[in-house]
């Protein structure tokens, strides 16, 4: 970033959420629970078609940096006796919703999905295939661990349909690994990646971050020239979401070496300049993709869709999350599971019908049309609120005090404005968030500080 450009960063600095959902989980509350669930669930037309997303929360060994909900859990036996309570709670859903539903998407994260037993893995999803119909055009697809994936769980991946992995990286230089308590060699990534690749599980992504502690442009640009050599079809590259009041653990961290605002975007810029050189598209606000991949694709075609996993290809109107945490996102609202492995177990067990629900948001009318215009900034990086007004049947000064905010962006290059449809610039893309947030009327200086850095 240069001189001039700097001064953005007063201007837009701060905490904002990243917009997975809207309105945010910072919104969730425990005026939401398992009736509600329920409710949404039966609800659902029976011709619709849904996401699966199951957690499990447990990884091998911790990372200082993650902000994920995961525990270490080396016990087969407790592994195994979790994936059952995911047997359980899908029997629970299949109750609700019935079963033969077709399913467009589905992803394994965590946490380290891996770490449970080949068998317990194959029974669940035995299960799903059993008691669903997954589209011939379903992504199927797992967060795997270079350092941790045991050897038979390639060819079991394969086996068992899944045809994308996920892997992080993060960054490969040794004094940032070290800091973060993250230790994977090149030589460990690569070869998990061939494995996966040799054993049939064609598509790879890999994840990346930016902000973290002893990072600087040069040691960025070298872990992003390296992982471009192997070509994965696409790229995750986050900043650094520093919450050591959600994860205690990133104050293990040498947390005063963490680069600053400035440093973060000069980060971002590197790699950005890295992957765009090596012919990797940018979509949206942090993703990359090869150009035959159905990302890219999805982006030209103007159906990229964003949820709690990120930017994604599928369409459907409901997700189902299964698992500690778990979030679904349902036409009626969204629920969020109990987060911890242990509390979950502990409402699995109260009843035989329940679901492991502690807290959601119900949605009314106008959290879908702001959710609409966001997730259009956050994923095709424009919005023409005047169409949106009219699919939606608002009154024509609908969003003018909205986008009225937007002067100041425009002044600054970020966003360009013809009529009322609403245009990212080149400039803009890191500070896309910031657009999206002038749409969320429930962003407030008191609520700012449960997000992490907006750069």
């Amino acid at each position: 970033m240069n001189a001039a450009d700097s001064t953005l960063l007063s201007r837009y600095g701060g905490n904002l959420p990243r917009y997975t959902s809207y309105p945010t989980a910072a919104q969730f509350s425990d005026a939401v629970g398992p009736a509600d669930s329920q409710e949404w669930l039966s609800a659902l037309p029976a011709t619709q078609p849904v996401s699966l997303y199951l957690h499990v929360p447990f990884c091998d060994t911790l990372c200082r940096f993650c902000g994920c909900n995961t525990a270490v859990l080396r016990d087969t036996d407790a592994r195994a006796a979790y994936a059952a309570l995911l047997h359980e709670e899908l029997r629970r859903i299949l109750k609700l919703i019935g079963t033969g539903r077709r399913v467009t998407h589905l992803q394994w994260g965590g946490g380290t999905p891996t770490t449970l037993p080949a068998g317990a893995m194959r029974r669940v999803m035995q299960v799903i295939r059993q008691n669903f119909t997954i589209t011939p055009d379903a992504e199927i697809s797992i967060e795997v661990d270079p350092r941790h994936l045991p050897p038979e769980y390639p060819a079991l991946l394969h086996e068992l349909g899944f045809n994308r992995a996920s892997m992080g990286v993060q960054d490969l230089d040794p004094q940032v690994q070290d800091a973060c308590g993250r230790i994977q060699s090149w030589e460990q990534t690569r070869a998990c990646l061939d494995a996966l690749r040799n054993a049939g599980v064609a598509s790879v992504n890999i994840d990346l971050i930016y902000g973290l502690p002893r990072q600087d442009t040069d040691s960025v640009t070298r872990t992003a020239q390296a992982v471009a050599t192997l070509r994965p079809d696409r790229l995750a590259v986050f900043g650094y979401a520093h919450v050591p009041w959600k994860q205690k653990r990133q104050n293990l961290m040498p947390v005063g070496e963490l680069p600053d605002a400035q440093a973060r975007i000069e980060q971002r810029a590197a790699i950005d300049a890295v992957l765009r050189h090596d012919h990797f598209l940018p979509v949206g606000l942090d993703h990359y993709a090869s150009p035959d991949d159905s990302m890219a694709r999805a982006m030209r075609a103007g159906t990229l869709h964003r949820n709690f996993q990120g930017y994604t290809v599928d369409g459907a109107a409901a997700l189902i999350g299964v698992g500690a945490s778990a979030i679904s996102s349902l036409p009626g609202g969204m629920t969020q599971n109990a987060v911890s492995s242990a509390a979950y177990a502990r409402l699995m067990a109260q009843t035989t019908d329940s679901l492991p629900v502690v807290r959601g948001v119900r949605l009314e009318d106008d959290d879908r049309v702001r959710a609409t215009i966001i997730e259009q900034i956050m994923c095709t990086m424009q919005v023409d609120v005047d169409q949106i007004i009219l699919d939606h049947d608002l009154p024509a000064s609908s969003f003018d005090t909205e986008l009225s905010r937007l002067a100041p962006m425009m002044r600054d290059g970020l966003v360009s404005m013809t009529a009322r449809h609403v245009r990212v610039t080149e400039k803009g893309r890191p500070f896309v968030r910031h657009v999206a947030a002038v749409f969320d009327r429930y962003l407030s200086p008191q609520t700012t500080p449960l997000h992490a850095s907006a750069l």
